[in-house]
C-alpha cells in the first residue's frame, strides 16, 4: 500500500501565470538554445529534446506540466523491457489451443436444433491479454485469502471456458452446454459472467457494460477499506478489469476514475482491449481512441501505459531518426488502422508507407507478407508482460494499459477486423481450415468437413498441459474460482432490538430515525457492530446520521488533514484512514458500486461486511437499477434503505423527487426483499429477520441466503405505538397482519395500509366507526411484494403438482375471515398493492399516488391524488354501496362533508421532517 508522501499529488497539471521571471537573460539563452535546434536539427529533433528534459525534470522532481497525450508508440521502450520468463513458445501453443476450442464451441452452438449464439471476436482480440495475465499474474484463492479479483469482459467468457477445459476443470460436456443453462444443466454454461448462474466459477458479473469498470474501482477501494480497519489483509490483492475501448463511453465506465487517483489505488489496473471497434463499427473512425483515453486518464491522475506495437515494429521505429514514422502513426485514423488490418501487405505498403520516400526506404527490404504481419502490441506477449509488469509495480497511482488489437485476431480474412464481426458466430469449413492451419493445429480435414467440429486438447500428459498447471500453483490456484469461506455470524441478542420496540412514546419521529436509532444499537454489538459499512450519497445529515461521526467516522485514508469548520459541534464532520462510513459523494452509482464490494466480501475475502446504503429513495432503483442486478447476480447482501420515500411525503421538493414507485421497480428483481414498514417494532423484526436470512446459517442455507432488503422509509414524524402484545411476527415478515381490529360499528370492512399510510387508515378507521357505523380493521401491508411472490410461488407449485394438496397464498389465507370489502392504500402508485388483487377474497380496491410528484404540503398532495384519511372513508364506502350495504346517496354526502374535490381545503398535515 503506497504511503501518502508516495501518492500523485492532486494538482497534476498546469503552467505558472504569475511567477516572475527573475533571470531574463538565463531565460532568453534557453529559448535561444530551442530555436537553434530547430534551425539546424529540425522540428522533431527539437522534440526529442523537449520530451527527454521534461523526463529529466521529473526525475529531478521539478514540477513541470503533465502531458495528456503522447506519441502513438509503445509506452515502455524496447531497452526498457524486463526479461519474460516464461517459456513464449509453450505459451503460443497453449494459447492457440484455447483460441481454438473458443471459437468451436460457440460455432458449435449453432447446431441444428440449438442456435442459441455466442461471440468470439472479443476474446480473439484479448486472448493474449488474457494469457499473459493467467500465466504469471492472476492470483488464486489457495493461499486462503481473497488472491486477485479480476473481471473479464463479458464478451471474452468462450475463452475463459476454452481455457478452464485445458485445465480439465471443464468437460466437452459443459462446452457443448454454452448458453443451455436449463436444458443442459447440470452441465450448463453461462452466456455471460454471472456468478449466479455459475456461483463457483465466475466472481463478477461484468458484461452489462459500463458496470465492470466501476465495480473494478469500488472494488480496489474496499480492499483498501477492509484492510484499513483490520477486517481482512487485502495487501496481496491485486483488482484487474479488462474493458473494450467501446465500453468506455458507457458513463459508469469514466465517471469515477478521479476517487482511485484521489485514494493512491496503485492495487488496480484497468487493461482496455483497443481493438478500435464497438460491438458494429468503429469507436472513434475519424480519431484515435487510445489518444483520447490516454488523455482522459491522465487527466484523472492515472498512470497509463500504451501498448501499440508489437516487436515486429521495433527495428522499424530505430530507423526513424527525423520522426516520420511516428508521424505516420500519430496523424493515422483508427479507421484507416481498421482497414489496414483487413487489407493485403501490398496495400499497407502503397497507402501507409509508400508516399514519403523516408518510409518507403525503411520497407524496402521486407516482402508484402513481412509487412502484412507487422502487429499489434495487444498480440505480444513479452510486449504485454512488461507492461503488466511495470503497472503492479507502480506506486500511488492506478494504472491503465491501453493495449491495440485486431477484432478477431486469427480467425481469418471473414473475421478479422470487420464491422460484423460481433455479430458472427460460425465458422465455414474453410474458415475451419485456415483457423487450424493458422493455429498449427494437428487436426485432420476429415474431421472438419463433416460434423461438428471438434474440439483440441494436447492430453494430459502434454507440456502444454504441465505447464499451465505449474503457472497455476505457482500463483494460487485457478482464476476464475469463487469460494465462499465465510462463518455465520454470531447474530445479536433481543435486547438489541428492545429500544425500537418501545415505540417513540409522546414524541414524533420518521421511520428512518426509528431505523437509525435500530442501527446504533446493531453497531455496538461487538459480535457484528464493525462488520456494518454505512454508505450513503453525501446526505448522511439529510437522514440524520450525523450522530455517527464522532464514533464511527467517515473512511478517508489520508485522514484529516484540515479543520472541519463545524468542529466544535458535537456531531462534527471527522474522517479517519479507519473511518467505518462510507461517504461517496453526490453518487448513487459510486455507492452502489460500494455496496456490492461490501455485500459480497463474504465470498470475495471471506469476511463478512454488513452493507447499509441510504439514498433518497426515488434516487435508487431509478436511477442505479442496472447496479442492483448486477449486485444479485454478485449475490451481494446487504441493506438498501430507500430514505425520503413516498410520493406525497417529501414536502416542497416536487417531481424529481417524489418516488411512488421504487416498490414496483424492486419487484422485479428476484433476489430483493423489499419492506414498507410503518413503525419501528415492524422495523425491528424486519431487520433481525434479513441478519438471520443473509448473515445466519440454516440446513437449506448454510453460508446464509443470497438476497438483499429494500427498506422505504419515511421523514414525515409520527407517533410509533410500542410493540403489541403477542405481535403477529410471522404476519410482518410475510407482509401482512391486523394491527388494529375496530371496536363499533355494524358494516364489516378492511383497510390494508402501508408504510406512512398508516396513520391514515387508523385515522379513516375512527370516521367511519364514529360517523357512518362501519366496524374497519385496520392491517399492516409491510410487504404488497413478498406476499406477491408467495402467491405466485404457491400458483406455479399448484400448476406443477396437480395430485397434490393445493396450496393457498398467504394473503387469501389471511384475509379468509375478514368481512367486508377491502381497500388498500399507499403512498405508491397503485401498481404496487394491486399486485395482490387476484388473491384477495371478496371486492378489492386499491388507493394511490399514481401520476407526477409535485411541491406542495403534505395534505393538500394525498387530497390531490386521493388517498388521505378522507379518502379512504369515501372509497370504503363506495365498495359497502357497491356491495349494497349502503344507499349509494351517502357517497355524495361523505364527498361534499369532506370537501374532496377541494385540494385546498385539507388539512396541510405536519411539516418538516428532513430524517
Amino acid at each position: 500500500m503506497a504511503s501518502a508522501s508516495d501518492r500523485s499529488p492532486i494538482i497534476i497539471g498546469g503552467l505558472p501565470s504569475q511567477v516572475p521571471d527573475f533571470d531574463p537573460e538565463e531565460t532568453q539563452e534557453w529559448l535561444d538554445s530551442l530555436d537553434a535546434a530547430v534551425d539546424e536539427r529540425g522540428r522533431e529533433r527539437a522534440r526529442y529534446l523537449m520530451l527527454r528534459l521534461i523526463e529529466r525534470a521529473r526525475a529531478r522532481r521539478v514540477a513541470v506540466p503533465e502531458m495528456r497525450s503522447t506519441d502513438y508508440v509503445n509506452t515502455i521502450p524496447t531497452r526498457a523491457e524486463p526479461f519474460f520468463p516464461g517459456n513464449e513458445e509453450i505459451e503460443r501453443k497453449i494459447l492457440n489451443a484455447t483460441r481454438w476450442n473458443a471459437a468451436v464451441m460457440v460455432s458449435r452452438a449453432q447446431r441444428p436444433g440449438i442456435g442459441v449464439g455466442g461471440h468470439i471476436a472479443t476474446f480473439a482480440s484479448s486472448a493474449s491479454l488474457y494469457d499473459v495475465g493467467f500465466n504469471h499474474f492472476f492470483r488464486g484463492k489457495d493461499e486462503g485469502d481473497g488472491g486477485d479479483q479480476v473481471f473479464f469482459q463479458g464478451h471474452a467468457s468462450p475463452g475463459i471456458y476454452a481455457r478452464a477445459y485445458l485445465l480439465d476443470r471443464l468437460s466437452e460436456q459443459h462446452l457443448d452446454g454454452f448458453r443451455q443453462e436449463k436444458s443442459a444443466a447440470p452441465y450448463a454454461l453461462s452466456s455471460y459472467p454471472h456468478p449466479r448462474s455459475m456461483p463457483d466459477f465466475w466472481e463478477f458479473p461484468t458484461v452489462s457494460m459500463g458496470l465492470g469498470p466501476i465495480g473494478a474501482i469500488y472494488q480496489a477501494r474496499m480492499n483498501r477499506y477492509m484492510h484499513a480497519r483490520g477486517i481482512a489483509d487485502t495487501s496481496k490483492s491485486h483488482v484487474w478489469a479488462f474493458l473494450g475501448d467501446g465500453e468506455m463511453d458507457e458513463p459508469e465506465s469514466l465517471g469515477q476514475l478521479s476517487i482511485a487517483a484521489r485514494e493512491g489505488l496503485d492495487n488496480l489496473t484497468f487493461v482496455v482491449n483497443c481493438n478500435l471497434q464497438r460491438l458494429d463499427g468503429p469507436v472513434r473512425g475519424n480519431g484515435k481512441i487510445i489518444q483520447e483515453l490516454e488523455s482522459v486518464f491522465r487527466g484523472a491522475g492515472w498512470n497509463v501505459i500504451k501498448l501499440i506495437w508489437d516487436r515486429t515494429w521495433d527495428p522499424l521505429l530505430a530507423q526513424d531518426r527525423d520522426g516520420v514514422l511516428v508521424n505516420r502513426m500519430n496523424t493515422t485514423p483508427d479507421g484507416q488502422f481498421q482497414t489496414y488490418a483487413t487489407e493485403s501487405g501490398a496495400y499497407i505498403r502503397e497507402h501507409f508507407f509508400g508516399d514519403d520516400h523516408r518510409l518507403r526506404a525503411m520497407v524496402e527490404g521486407m516482402t508484402d507478407d513481412q509487412i502484412l504481419h507487422l502487429g499489434r502490441g495487444g498480440h505480444d506477449h513479452r510486449k504485454i508482460y512488461a507492461a503488466y509488469k511495470a503497472a503492479v509495480e507502480h506506486k500511488g497511482q492506478p494504472t491503465v494499459i491501453l493495449a491495440k488489437t485486431v477484432k478477431g485476431w486469427t480467425l481469418g480474412p471473414n473475421f478479422e477486423g470487420r464491422n460484423a464481426t460481433h455479430q458472427m458466430k460460425k465458422l465455414t469449413v474453410d474458415d475451419l481450415k485456415h483457423f487450424r492451419d493458422r493455429l498449427h493445429l494437428p487436426i485432420p480435414d476429415k474431421d472438419l468437413e463433416s460434423g461438428l467440429p471438434p474440439y483440441y486438447h494436447p492430453g494430459p500428459d502434454s507440456e502444454e498441459l504441465q505447464y499451465m498447471h505449474d503457472r497455476r500453483r505457482s500463483l494460487g490456484g485457478d482464476v476464475p474460482t469463487r469460494v465462499v469461506r465465510s462463518k455465520p455470524l454470531a447474530l445479536p441478542e433481543d435486547k438489541t432490538y428492545a429500544s425500537v420496540k418501545k415505540g417513540s412514546g409522546q414524541q414524533s419521529i420518521a421511520t428512518t430515525m426509528a431505523f437509525v436509532r435500530l442501527l446504533k444499537d446493531l453497531m455496538r454489538d461487538k459480535e457484528i457492530g464493525r462488520r456494518f459499512v454505512l454508505i450513503a450519497p453525501d446526505e448522511y445529515r439529510t437522514f440524520g446520521m450525523d450522530s455517527f461521526f464522532p464514533s464511527a467516522k467517515i473512511y478517508n485514508p489520508l485522514g484529516q488533514q484540515y479543520e472541519a469548520v463545524d468542529r466544535e459541534l458535537l456531531l462534527a464532520y471527522k474522517e479517519s484512514p479507519q473511518g467505518q462510513m462510507l461517504h461517496d459523494g453526490i453518487s448513487e452509482a459510486g455507492c452502489t458500486a460500494s455496496l456490492i464490494a461490501a455485500g459480497s466480501a463474504y465470498a470475495t475475502h471471506g469476511e463478512p461486511l454488513i452493507p447499509v446504503y441510504v439514498f433518497y429513495s426515488m434516487f435508487g432503483f431509478q436511477r442505479t437499477g442496472d447496479q442492483f442486478w448486477q449486485m444479485a447476480d454478485q449475490l451481494a447482501r446487504g441493506f438498501v434503505l430507500g430514505a425520503t420515500a413516498g410520493r406525497t411525503t417529501l414536502t416542497g421538493e416536487g417531481l424529481q423527487h417524489a418516488d411512488g414507485h421504487s416498490q414496483l421497480l424492486a419487484s422485479t428483481n428476484p433476489a430483493c426483499v423489499a419492506y414498507d414498514p410503518a413503525f419501528g417494532f415492524e422495523i425491528a423484526h424486519i431487520v433481525k429477520d434479513g441478519l438471520r436470512r443473509m448473515y445466519g446459517s440454516s440446513q437449506e442455507h448454510p453460508h446464509g441466503e443470497d438476497v438483499f432488503y429494500y427498506l422505504t422509509v419515511y421523514n414525515e414524524p409520527i407517533q410509533h405505538p410500542a410493540e403489541p402484545e403477542n405481535v403477529d411476527v410471522e404476519g410482518i415478515l410475510k407482509g401482512l397482519y391486523r394491527f388494529s381490529e375496530g371496536t363499533s360499528g355494524s358494516l364489516p370492512a378492511q383497510i390494508l395500509a402501508s408504510g406512512v399510510a398508516m396513520p391514515w387508515a387508523v385515522e379513516a378507521q375512527k370516521i367511519l366507526a364514529e360517523e357512518w357505523n362501519v366496524k374497519a380493521d385496520v392491517w399492516s401491508a409491510t410487504s404488497w411484494n413478498e406476499l406477491r411472490r408467495d402467491a405466485v410461488e404457491c400458483e406455479e407449485h399448484n400448476l406443477l403438482h396437480p395430485e397434490e394438496e393445493q396450496r393457498t397464498p398467504y394473503v387469501t389465507r389471511k384475509l379468509a375471515s375478514a368481512q367486508g370489502p377491502v381497500v388498500a392504500v399507499s403512498d405508491w402508485m397503485r401498481s404496487v398493492p394491486d399486485q395482490i388483487a387476484r388473491w384477495v377474497p371478496g371486492t378489492y380496491q386499491s388507493l394511490g399516488a399514481d401520476g407526477f410528484g409535485f411541491a406542495d404540503t403534505r395534505g393538500a398532495a394525498r387530497r390531490f391524488f386521493h388517498i388521505d384519511a378522507q379518502s379512504i372513508v369515501l372509497a370504503v364506502l363506495t365498495e359497502l354501496a357497491r356491495e349494497g350495504h349502503l344507499d349509494r346517496s351517502v357517497l355524495k354526502q361523505a364527498l361534499d362533508r369532506y370537501q374532496l374535490l377541494d385540494v385546498a381545503a385539507a388539512d396541510p398535515g405536519a411539516a418538516g421532517g428532513d430524517a
